[in-house]
């Protein structure tokens, strides 16, 4: 299962990453604005969406235009009008400066081509008061997720995310596969 690409609409996936509890343990709220980076087809960005209401608003943002094609259409489908998804790389898109209140990286740290710059960009959209939010793949071996030689351990994503002047707050387990750090100004 190594390299298994997941879907929004999986549904053994919620069996060991529920997208709900997430966003509640990281604090997102209704009037939010939210920036998920690597979004894919949604898994985390349509119960974004769904949380921070109309009064919130919700970037998502993917290299992948079939899977931005797949999470604005579903969108469309629920009528969330505050939900707006865009192509890009994410080490050369900001969506806004200081706007974010949460950026948001769900299992895929990683995979970016340049993480500092991406981490950079992130600083630079969280607002005064903003969190980053990175969930991804705990570095030991398991049926699923990336190769292991991919993979960030705790360690060094705590240090690529200070390295860009971010101080980690809080680094907890997200399930069985993943953790989660949150870091701020």
């Amino acid at each position: 299962m190594t390299g298994r690409r997941f879907t929004a609409d999986d549904p053994d996936r919620k069996r060991w990453q529920d997208p709900e509890q997430i966003l509640s343990s990281i604090g997102l709220r209704e009037g939010m604005v939210f920036v998920d980076m690597g979004c894919g087809e949604g898994y985390f960005a349509i119960p974004a969406a769904r949380r921070v209401r109309n009064y919130g608003k919700v970037y998502a943002v993917d290299i992948n235009a079939e899977s931005v094609a797949r999470l604005a259409a579903q969108a469309e489908k629920e009528g969330l009008k505050n939900l707006i998804s865009r192509v890009g790389e994410a080490e050369n898109t900001r969506v806004c400066e200081g706007c974010a209140d949460i950026v948001f990286f769900g299992i895929d740290l990683h995979d970016f081509r340049d993480p500092v710059a991406v981490l950079r960009n992130a600083k630079l959209m969280l607002g005064p008061e903003g969190r980053l939010a990175d969930l991804d793949w705990k570095d030991e071996p398991m049926e699923m997720g990336p190769p292991l030689g991919k993979r960030f351990s705790i360690a060094k994503a705590s240090r690529l995310i200070e390295s860009v002047g971010l101080r980690i707050q809080t680094v907890q387990e997200a399930g069985p596969y993943h953790y989660l750090i949150v870091a701020s100004h």
